[in-house]
C-alpha cells in the first residue's frame, strides 16, 4: 500500500515542472536524505537535476545556503536559530519530527559517570549552536544549573569524536548516526537524552532565492522525500543497508537508528512554530542569540500541500 501511495505521490510531484534542466543543490548529513529516498525508490525519474552535497554537520550547510552554494538542506532545530540569528537569509520550509532518543549524551564504557549530575566541572565536547548543545543548555535549566557548571569544548563532530576518544573530554553531546556509531561500534552509553527537554524538530530549509525561482523543483522535492519518510516507517532495513552502503558505515548503526527515531516529515503549523520558538526562548534566556526572534518570521508555510500530497493525505 505504502508502494502505491509513494509512486502516486511521486507521478503528482513530476507534473507542472517547466524546467527539466533545473538544478537543485541539496545539502546532506552524513547521506540522510539521499539514502531514505534512494532506498525509497524516490529518486527515479525527477524531471530535473539534484547534486548532492555532504556535509558534517549543520553548521558548515547553514555556512554554504548563506553563501548561495547551495539551495535547501536538513538541519537541526538549533543550528537553525543561531544561524537566523545571525541574519544568514534562509527559511524552514518543512519540519522533521523524530524521536528525541537519539540526541544524546555520551560517555565511554567504562567511564564512572552515570548521569548529567555526574557531569558537574566535567568537560563536554559538542558543536557550538548545535542541537547537541542546545541539549546541555536544556538540561542545566532544568536543574537550576548556570552555565558555568560544566566545562562546555565547542569542536566539530570529528574533532570532537577524537578529543572524546582520547579521554581530553569526559563526555560528548552529539546526533545521529554519531551517537548510534558510538553505541554500536564502541559500546559508549547514553546518560541523557532529549526526551522530555527539547522539541526533536529539524527542518528543511531553503534559501529566499531558491524558494522564489526553483519552487517547482523544492515542492517536488519536498514530496519526495515525505513519502520517502513514510516508506521507511516499515522499512527500515533496507533504508539501514542504502545508507550504511553510501556511508560505508556498518548498517547495524543505521538499524540502531532509524528503528527508534521514527522520523517523519510534517507542514510548518502552529505546534512546529511553538516548538521552534521554544528553541528561540531557550537560546535567547542563555545567552547564546542576543535578539529575541520570532519563529513565524523565519518559517515559510507555503510547502503544506506538498506535504500532504507526499504523505498521500
Amino acid at each position: 500500500m505504502i508502494r502505491l501511495v509513494l509512486a502516486a505521490a511521486l507521478l503528482a510531484g513530476a507534473v507542472g515542472i517547466a524546467d527539466a534542466q533545473a538544478v537543485l543543490r541539496v545539502g546532506d548529513q552524513k547521506g540522510n536524505a539521499q539514502a531514505v529516498m534512494e532506498a525509497a525508490g524516490a529518486l527515479k525519474d525527477v524531471p530535473y537535476k539534484i547534486e548532492w552535497k555532504e556535509f558534517a554537520a549543520a553548521a558548515p550547510l547553514l555556512e554554504a545556503l548563506g553563501a548561495g552554494a547551495i539551495d535547501t538542506g536538513l538541519v537541526g532545530d538549533a543550528p537553525f536559530t543561531f544561524a537566523a540569528a545571525a541574519n544568514v537569509p534562509v527559511k524552514a520550509i518543512a519540519a522533521i519530527r523524530q524521536s528525541g532518543e537519539g540526541l544524546a549524551i555520551l560517555v565511554p564504557e567504562k567511564s564512572p559517570i552515570q548521569n548529567f549530575d555526574d557531569l558537574r566541572g566535567r568537560k563536554i565536547a559538542t558543536g557550538r549552536g548545535s542541537i547537541g548543545h542546545q541539549l546541555i543548555l536544556a538540561a542545566l535549566e532544568a536543574r537550576g544549573w548556570t552555565a558555568n557548571e560544566v566545562q562546555l569544548v565547542f569542536l566539530s563532530p570529528s574533532d570532537a569524536k577524537m578529543a572524546y576518544s582520547q579521554g581530553s573530554v569526559d563526555a560528548w553531546s552529539t546526533w545521529e548516526p554519531y551517537v548510534s556509531q558510538e553505541e554500536v561500534l564502541f559500546k559508549s552509553r547514553r546518560v541523557l537524552t532529549a526526551e522530555g527537554l527539547t522539541p526533536g524538530l529539524s527542518f528543511t530549509v531553503a534559501t529566499a532565492e531558491a524558494i522564489r525561482d526553483k519552487r517547482e523543483a523544492l515542492q517536488d522535492f519536498i514530496r519526495r522525500l515525505t513519502a520517502a519518510r513514510a516508506w521507511s516507517q516499515d522499512h527500515v532495513d533496507g533504508y539501514a543497508q542504502t545508507w550504511g552502503r553510501l556511508m560505508n558505515i556498518p548498517s547495524a548503526v543505521a538499524v540502531n537508528w532509524l528503528s527508534r527515531a521514527k522520523i517523519r516529515i510534517a507542514p510548518i503549523d502552529d505546534a512546529v512554530v511553538a516548538d521552534e520558538q521554544s528553541t528561540i526562548d531557550l537560546y535567547f534566556r542563555s545567552g547564546l542569540i542576543k535578539q529575541k526572534l520570532e519563529a513565524s518570521a523565519i518559517v515559510d508555510r507555503s510547502f503544506a500541500d506538498a506535504i500532504a500530497k507526499g504523505a498521500g493525505l
